[in-house]
């Protein structure tokens, strides 16, 4: 029996050195696209500047590296504190950390196929015979018990590393799902800044409509006081009515948009609506960033969670060619058992009664109507669509960047000719409710430089949380910074 199993020993030793290659392609990282600026040769490195909080020149430091706790550089301590809340408690983080952990599992299940596996059995049978059926024995009675106790052991050598190719597609699938990960904390972080920046906006809009209800509450009292005099008809007044009830009219939609936009951000943190966070946001409670890093484009398909992902789903693709490949290869097994068998418990592997087998068996398909064949095939088409999709979620990503790039130029230029806006409708405003004290204008010359006023100051607050959204949406483009994180949220995911 020691022989026996120094035969199996021997014949794993064999076919463990006959896998020693691997058939299908070999997997090789795309190379990066060879550019040297996410944008054309014309564009500015720096934004224009006008004298208002949120109004600062943005530099643009090309090469720099992006951090990953970027949000920070806004200076909002509510801010950072939302966010950490986000990151802690949100069970969209959870479910991809436990799809992590599933993908990881899987792979562990899959390298089981490189060793043996070896069963155990027993069984106990009490039998009587029959005298008149079967003949007479030499035991002493009819009735037996007969006691079994077996091992067997299956291997199947990856000769032509199959299950290498499928183990490696798994981990293929493992490391997308890890960037996929990486992609909703970077996504997480962000909705969680442009949440907090769309809130601060609505803010701005809503003080400035109240800022317009103010001053036609006081101009409709001065029209009032004016037709008691007899200095105006009775149609002015209307008309002043009219225009208070419609600049209120604006409230209500804001008010809306600022209450589901905060019931976005409390879902963002992992709660329930009711569960609301003691604190405000408005634009004051930011500070804009002017130091942006901006990272060399080479690095870009290193940094993008997204790329990353794709260039894992290509690998994964490229190795199901390798299965497909090897399972039309002839297919080896190897088998083996021992065991004992006995009327009595303790006797089962003493004098004759052990027995053991050793086989061998290799199989190859013959004809299976080209089944194994379109299978490869279908592997190499789902490698070409792979790449393809690869290919543009690199493109993507450049243009997300240069969009982003752009958009930042266009927010400044609109802040600077916003607040040029707002300044010459409110003098024009100051001017027109001056020569309305003195009866020189009418109801609809107020009227005209009043909405001129009120549109000059939202497309103002606007412009300002533009730059904002825009400035972390470039963080995001950049990739986010996960790289630079001190503690992965990968690391309790891929335990075992």
């Amino acid at each position: 029996m020691i022989r026996a199993f120094r035969s199996v020993a021997a014949a794993l030793t064999i076919a463990g050195l006959a896998s020693g290659c691997a058939v299908g392609p070999n997997f090789r990282r795309p190379a990066a696209p060879a550019v040297s600026s996410y944008t054309r040769p014309s564009f500015p490195g720096t934004t224009t500047s006008v004298d208002v909080a949120g109004g600062q020149a943005q530099m643009l430091g090309q090469g720099q590296d992006v951090p990953h706790d970027w949000w920070t550089l806004f200076q909002s301590p509510g801010l950072n504190g939302l966010v950490d809340q986000a990151l802690r408690a949100s069970p969209t983080l959870i479910a991809a950390q436990q799809a992590l952990r599933q993908t990881m599992q899987l792979v562990y299940a899959q390298r089981g196929a490189f060793f043996p596996t070896i069963e155990a059995s027993a069984s106990a049978n009490r039998t009587k015979t029959s005298a008149t059926i079967a003949p007479p024995t030499v035991l002493p009675s009819d009735t037996l018990t007969l006691y079994a106790l077996q091992a067997n052991l299956s291997f199947t050598p990856d000769v032509f590393g199959g299950n290498r190719r499928l183990v490696e597609s798994l981990l293929g699938q493992a490391e997308a799902q890890r960037f996929q990960l990486e992609a909703a904390y970077v996504a997480l972080t962000a909705n969680v800044v442009a949440a907090t920046v769309q809130e601060a906006s609505l803010r701005a809009q809503l003080s400035a409509a109240r800022e317009i209800i103010a001053i036609s509450t006081r101009s409709l009292a001065l029209v009032r006081r004016q037709f008691e005099l007899g200095a105006v008809a009775g149609l002015d007044v209307a008309a002043q009515e009219a225009a208070l009830a419609q600049v209120e009219q604006t409230l209500p939609p804001l008010q809306k948009q600022l209450e589901q936009n905060r019931d976005l951000l409390i879902a963002l943190l992992g709660r329930l609506p009711g569960d609301d966070p003691e604190v405000a946001f408005e634009l004051a409670s930011f500070q804009l960033p002017t130091d942006l890093p901006v990272s060399v484009p080479s690095r870009l398909v290193e940094q993008r969670p997204d790329v990353r992902a794709a260039e894992a789903q290509l690998h994964a693709a490229s190795a199901q060619i390798g299965v497909a490949v090897a399972n039309r290869l002839p297919q080896f097994t190897i088998t083996a058992a021992y065991g004992g068998t006995s009327t009595a418990f303790t006797q089962m592997f003493a004098n004759g009664n052990p027995f053991w087998t050793i086989a061998a068996n290799v199989a190859q398909t013959i004809f299976d109507a080209g089944t194994l064949w379109f299978r490869q095939r279908a592997a190499e088409a789902a490698f070409e669509q792979a790449a393809a999709q690869y290919r543009s979620t690199v493109i993507t990503g450049f243009q997300n960047v240069a969009d982003v790039l752009y958009a930042l130029q266009s927010d400044a230029e609109s802040l600077r000719a916003a607040v040029a806006a707002e300044r010459a409708t409110k003098r024009t405003l100051d001017i027109t409710l001056k020569q309305q004290e003195l009866g020189a204008v009418s109801y609809l010359a107020l009227l005209n430089a009043r909405q001129a006023y009120q549109q000059a100051l939202i497309s103002r607050s606007q412009a300002q949380a533009s730059r904002l959204a825009d400035t972390a949406a470039l963080f995001q483009a950049l990739g986010g910074g996960w790289w630079n994180r001190p503690a992965a949220p990968t690391a309790k995911a891929t335990d075992r």
